[in-house]
């Protein structure tokens, strides 16, 4: 194609490059704000103290004992219990009274009298106010510390297959956000033609179906994810009506209500709307459609927002509409992204014009999801030790470095946008084409009044349909342009499919701010043992190919609470050495506590780190450590390791 159709505007070039400066400039200003600190936030609740404090040997017994957290949860029966060394409960049972005074949160447990000597385990689990679970164990002793029949919990609350499910439908159901209100705009904004296109039809209904769908199984499976761990109590009316007077109750049934607004919505667009001809009713329409689905796009965007991190913390009143506008941004993005792949591939009719559209779109996007995204770290992170040392900080870190790949790949694909010509101008430079096609129809058409019979006239009509559509698919494939885009335009979904999955990975992850705030409360609060870093070398051998190596151990500060755990592992040619699989376990023998799981995460090549490993009473710890270097080949090595 020899014709460059002429782009409106400053140049693809010229844009990208501002984009670029513009969003340079607003990472500088959240690393300026990372640095700059802020007052205290709050979410994703954590244990920050406790009377006895963990570990504590106290003379006499207490009549109850309290735990303090960092935000307000919502506790139930057997939120917290206490064990004594035989297992027995040594608590009323009752449900944990609320103690909370001004701004400390603080629930307690009364505890029966004449308990004997020795080590008592307390077991809590609790809901956090952003609608995650959340659960531990310490143990302090009467007396003297003594042996004890009781096993801390090897599962976190949330955690096992019901999690996993739970997991999956979290992430279903924000692609399916995704799907329903990017491709509802792209239709709308971008591409009216496209509600007569059967594939964008498919993917907005596709959408909506997976959006519901997750929002019913999390519903279901709210009430075993935060308590019973039981897939058999997801129809449980008791557990199902105990979930619709909690905050993330009402979130996801709101939800489904939308859901049925928004059912209505696609049988409008691509029943009535694809079928109006006149254009003046087309464009009330579209103000009617646009306005309508705009408000219930943010509707389901805010049940997002008011029960999740956003709920909860500092400037909540600010945090929830920032987070609504940048899953709205996120949808318009990634959503159109996926709607502009379809088109691309599957429909042969988008023109360059709508293309442009989408680019302006995205561009505007992209601003909203900075400046948003600016906001939400701030408030989430705090600190340059938060960014860089714990797991939310690090996913951060992810997520802004896909989005830079993303903007680079997306700079390409505005180049070749650039290039695009109308599909008249393509029209034009395939005479030869056209005329044969013109005579095809032609001929079709005196063979149709030659032969009245209706189902020969309905099959020439199918015929004349396929011969254009093949016809016009052809012209647009031979357009290197429109090919060199349509790669571009892969690459940006598939780094898409990436960032989405990270975006929900952080909506379930402490932040960072209250991991520290946790982390330097707990000192203080529950006087912790003293102790040292712990560092531990350990040869292995699998006995497969590649199969030595040597795993190296840091466990800092190496003392009861919460500890930062990091494991090398280098090849027999002492070069760093990545496995398929690491998994840890710490053992305390002489109190029967254990074993207790661990499962880093990697960081980088032969470098894992897993962040708040508690260790809950000091002694010398048995470290198992198991390394799986293939399918077959597998070997578990211990060393035992003071701590506390």
């Amino acid at each position: 194609m020899s014709a460059t159709a002429p782009y409106p505007g400053p140049s693809p070039i010229r844009r990208p490059l501002a984009a670029a400066a513009l969003l340079a400039a607003l990472a500088a200003l959240v690393f300026g704000l990372l640095l700059a600190g802020a007052g205290p936030a709050s979410a994703h609740a954590a244990l920050t103290g406790s009377d006895p404090s963990d570990g504590a040997v106290v003379d006499t017994a207490p009549k109850q004992v309290t735990l303090s957290f960092s935000e307000a949860i919502a506790v139930g029966d057997d939120s917290i219990r206490v064990l004594d060394p035989s297992g027995k409960r040594a608590d009323t049972e009752a449900e944990p009274r609320d103690l909370s005074e001004g701004g400390t949160v603080r629930y307690g447990v009364s505890l029966h009298s004449g308990l004997p000597d020795g080590t008592y385990t307390v077991a809590w689990q609790a809901i956090s106010a952003d609608s995650h679970p959340i659960s531990g164990a310490f143990t302090f002793s009467i007396g003297a510390p003594s042996e004890t029949t009781v096993a801390l919990p090897s599962q976190e609350a949330g955690g096992g297959p019901v999690g996993v499910v739970y997991d999956i439908a979290r992430y279903t159901a924000y692609g399916g956000f995704v799907l329903l209100v990017g491709g509802s705009a792209f239709v709308l904004v971008c591409w009216r033609g496209g509600a007569t296109a059967l594939p964008m039809q498919r993917l907005v209904v596709r959408g909506w179906l997976a959006l519901t769908g997750a929002t019913l199984v999390m519903l279901l499976l709210r009430h075993p994810y935060t308590d019973s761990g039981k897939f058999t109590d997801a129809f449980d009316l008791a557990g199902l009506q105990s979930v619709l007077d909690t905050k993330p109750g009402a979130a996801l049934v709101s939800r489904l209500l939308l859901l049925g607004a928004a059912a209505l919505f696609i049988a409008v667009l691509f029943g009535t709307y694809a079928g109006r001809e006149d254009e003046r009713e087309k464009k009330d329409l579209t103000f009617g459609l646009a306005v309508g689905g705009g408000v219930v796009a943010t509707g389901i965007a805010a049940t997002w927002a008011m029960s999740e991190h956003a709920s909860t913390g500092i400037q909540t009143n600010i945090a929830m509409p920032v987070d609504v506008l940048h899953l709205l941004a996120v949808a318009a993005w990634l959503g159109g992204l996926a709607s502009l792949l379809v088109a691309l591939y599957r429909t042969p009719d988008i023109g360059s014009a709508a293309v442009r559209r989408f680019s302006a779109v995205a561009f505007g996007s992209v601003v909203v999801l900075a400046a948003t995204g600016i906001y939400q770290s701030w408030r989430q992170v705090g600190s340059w030790s938060a960014l860089t040392g714990t797991r939310y900080g690090q996913l951060l870190i992810l997520k802004v470095a896909l989005i830079a790949v993303l903007l680079a790949v997306a700079w390409f694909s505005r180049r070749w946008t650039g290039r695009l010509t109308d599909p008249a101008v393509a029209s034009e430079e395939a005479p030869g084409e056209d005329a044969a096609s013109e005579s095809e129809s032609e001929s079709e058409s005196e063979d149709a009044s030659a032969d009245v019979d209706p189902e020969r006239a309905a099959q020439l009509a199918r015929q004349r349909a396929a011969l254009t559509a093949t016809k016009k698919k052809r012209i647009r494939d031979a357009d290197p342009e429109r090919s060199g885009l349509r790669r571009s335009v892969l690459a940006e979904a598939a780094v898409a499919v990436v960032l989405l999955a990270v975006t929900t990975m952080l909506t379930s992850t402490e932040p960072g701010r209250t991991e520290e705030e946790a982390a330097n409360g707990t000192p203080s609060a529950s006087a912790p043992a003293a102790g040292g870093p712990v560092n531990l070398k350990m040869p292995f051998d699998t006995g497969g190919q590649n199969g030595k190596g040597t795993v190296r151990i840091d466990i800092e500060p190496g003392r009861t609470g919460s500890n930062d755990l990091h494991v090398w592992i280098d090849g027999s040619d002492g070069k760093p050495m990545d496995v398929p699989e690491l998994k840890l376990a710490l053992t305390l023998e002489s109190k029967d506590i254990g074993p207790l799981p661990v499962v880093p995460d990697r960081l980088a090549e032969g470098h894992w780190s897993a962040s708040a490993v508690q260790i809950p009473m000091a002694g010398d710890w048995k470290i198992d450590v198991t390394v799986r270097t293939s399918d077959i080949d597998q070997v578990t090595i211990d060393k035992n390791a003071k701590i506390g």
